[in-house]
């Protein structure tokens, strides 16, 4: 009964639009001796290139049989354009902040140390 079923995958865009990525049928054969047994197969499908920032979405995989369907949580994708720069500044800031304490510490021990002659 559990033999043959459906492997599918697919993504939602931001619009919840689903879109079907792939599907294939399985035909597994149980060896002799191993009936009533559960078995966990793994099936790896890689996603082409993904064209442009539209693709970005939360990618998921489905199996179905014939009255049992399950569906894994997912996995979001985000597809930024050729030459993205991430607008990250925190070692910059970091950086700064050090240079800024250090210079005023300085100054503030170089004024204590002038005040006390």
């Amino acid at each position: 009964k559990y033999t043959k079923f459906a492997v599918c995958y697919y993504w939602i865009n931001s619009l919840d639009q689903k879109t079907s990525i792939y599907s294939t049928l399985e035909n597994v054969a149980i060896p002799s001796g191993e009936e009533n047994k559960t078995a966990a197969l793994s099936y790896d499908y890689r996603i082409m290139q993904l064209e442009n920032t539209s693709s970005t979405g939360t990618y998921y995989c489905k199996v179905k049989w014939n009255d049992i369907q399950k569906m894994g949580k997912g996995v979001f994708v985000l597809v930024r354009d050729t030459g993205y720069i991430n607008t990250s500044y925190g070692w910059e800031i970091l950086v700064t902040l050090t240079v800024l304490l250090a210079v005023l510490s300085i100054i503030t021990t170089a004024l204590l140390l002038w005040k006390r002659k």
